[in-house]
């Protein structure tokens, strides 16, 4: 009972006020100030037995129970068991039963070809009533936030959110940003594990050791390794066919997996987003004078063969299938690739070994990556929802529950018996072993993955790679899940955490971004590719620049950092 005795003197203190005021209600000054009798009721999820802003509530759930209308986008991410659906699981069961909450969905999409966002955006032409609440992964949250039927939030976070869940947004106040209009909060962010996407290198171990080489340490060691990848047969077949890195830019150059961001990051670029200069300013990574070193390099390994020709015609996954195949040997991407895909590798190839290394530095010393936002998606509340504290009582508990969960708590294996974990002859166990399978519960929530910390997963992984004990249910869960490798590439994300790079604007799209910025991406990802490929020379790049900013760039560069000088003066 974290938040008890901050309860009780809240409740003596309401019993006080309702004595020397006996029949007169509270003003709505009161409320707005946070001075309801109310407030940790609803925000902390006590079991009072009293009244949440006029919801009843007994032994900590609402009763009778309250419904909270939603969509949902059905990915490939979500498996069910027992045949349940994203209609009706154990996971709305759970909520209705531990919290009085019944969650309906209004309508569900299988969301591929951006099914999802597609039928958000008819909805709002046809002004169609939208849900309670509405949960997003897409571009799309600026339509919906510009579109006026969703509530300003701030006012309604700082008042019912539980002090655990602010702990954890305030990690990076700047993760409210993309979703501020005249400095007000019109989405909730919904948090992830910070450093989740950050890269390392990971290469293939044993043909390292059967052509007797050594990691790098720099692009230039790199590119030896590189070279004998592609030229000396590692894999034994008797054939040229294979490339010493997988890297694909259908995409963009700077993206989740398989990118080549940290190849501009060894020239002090970063490509794609916008980076911080010596004097303040912002600039678009893109257009910087350091970008055209590393094009010069991904043109130079492109005409030697280094990297696949395919490359401008592969996205993220499928430049990693070139790896997990067996034909190539490095690609870049987060510490988490050991759960998916690179095992396959050990699948498709006899003997295959893999590991993962630092991100090798340029010829000045200089090295760099992309980094991760600390949130993956946004939480927008109906302007019409008449008890949006509701929603507050759900994710509270979770930061309070599943977030870190307690020794003994009912998360303390997982969200739901049965599902993601079980218990087979007095053991714990997960994955594979729950009879049955294991699916993922925590998908089936409002916020996708429950609710999580950023600092958490990272720090957890580190310190069991450092080989200290697992103390806490999450990282013993952590351990139960992670193969070394992950433990280990983990480790050396945090190591070189001082060559991140962060994207420095996060804010909305600017008035010229929403105009012009598809004209200016297809001038980017079109140049950089006949750079990339040798068919214009590379003084090209030069030409782009001046073009992309007479075609609006420079209005957006004034725009951004305008917007940039307005969050950091505060």
């Amino acid at each position: 009972m974290r938040y008890h005795n901050r309860f009780v003197l809240t409740m003596i203190a309401v019993i006080l006020l309702l004595v020397s005021v006996i029949g007169c209600s509270q003003s709505s000054e009161e409320v707005k100030d946070g001075k309801a009798g109310t407030n940790e009721t609803a925000g902390n999820n006590n079991s009072t037995g009293k009244e949440t802003d006029g919801l009843p509530m007994s032994n900590g759930k609402y009763d009778p129970p309250v419904t909270i209308t939603t969509v949902r986008g059905v990915g490939g991410d979500l498996t069910f068991k027992n045949g349940e659906k994203i209609e009706n699981n154990v996971h709305l069961k759970w909520a209705k039963e531990k919290l009085g909450i019944d969650i309906k969905y209004l309508w569900t999409v299988t969301d591929t070809n951006d099914a999802f966002k597609t039928k958000l955006r008819l909805s709002l032409s046809a002004n169609q009533k939208m849900p309670d609440i509405v949960a997003l992964r897409s571009d799309v949250d600026k339509d919906m936030i510009d579109s006026g039927k969703f509530m300003e939030v701030g006012e309604l976070f700082d008042r019912y959110a539980s002090q655990t869940w602010k702990d954890a947004m305030n990690e990076d106040p700047s993760v409210w940003y993309p979703y501020m209009r005249d400095g007000k909060r019109y989405g909730i962010p919904i948090l992830d594990y910070a450093y989740n996407a950050d890269p390392v290198l990971w290469i293939r171990e044993d043909w390292l050791k059967k052509l007797n080489l050594t990691a790098p340490k720099t692009i230039e060691d790199m590119e030896r390794i590189m070279e004998a990848f592609t030229n000396q047969d590692p894999d034994g077949n008797g054939v040229k066919d294979t490339v010493g890195l997988t890297i694909g830019f259908k995409n963009w150059v700077n993206t989740w997996m398989s990118d080549a961001g940290w190849v501009f990051g060894a020239y002090g670029a970063m490509p794609n987003q916008w980076n911080e200069k010596p004097d303040g300013t912002l600039e678009y990574g893109s257009v910087s004078t350091e970008a055209k070193a590393g094009l010069a390099k991904l043109r130079e390994w492109m005409e030697k063969g280094l990297i696949p020709k395919e490359a401008g015609l592969f996205d993220e996954t499928k430049a990693t299938e070139l790896f997990t195949a067996g034909k190539a040997g490095m690609v870049a991407g987060p510490h988490w690739m050991p759960w998916w895909p690179l095992e396959d590798v050990k699948k498709n190839v006899k003997g295959a070994e893999y590991k993962a290394y630092p991100i090798p530095s340029g010829p000045d010393g200089k090295a760099g990556r992309h980094d991760t936002a600390s949130r993956n998606g946004v939480v927008l509340i109906n302007k019409d929802m008449k008890n949006p504290e509701v929603f507050f009582t759900y994710q509270n508990y979770l930061f309070e529950h599943y977030a870190n969960p307690a020794a003994g708590s009912e998360f303390e294996n997982g969200m739901a018996k049965g599902y993601d974990w079980d218990e087979v002859n007095g053991k714990v166990v997960v994955g594979g072993e729950v009879p049955g399978g294991a699916v993922p519960v925590n998908k089936y929530t409002l916020t996708f993955d429950g609710a999580r910390i950023p600092s958490l997963s990272m720090k957890t992984l580190a310190k069991l790679a450092n080989g200290e004990e697992a103390v806490t249910p999450y990282e013993k869960t952590t351990k139960a899940a992670s193969p070394a490798t992950v433990l280990e590439a983990a480790r050396i994300v945090l190591d070189q955490k001082a060559i991140v790079m962060p994207q420095k604007f996060v804010g909305a799209p600017t008035e010229t971004m929403m105009a012009k910025n598809e004209l200016l991406q297809k001038m980017e990802k079109e140049t950089f590719s006949k750079i990339i490929y040798g068919k214009v020379p590379l003084e090209e790049f030069d030409k782009f620049v001046k073009e992309w900013n007479s075609a609006g760039g420079e209005k957006v560069t004034k725009e951004v950092n305008d917007w940039y000088a307005t969050v950091t003066s505060k």
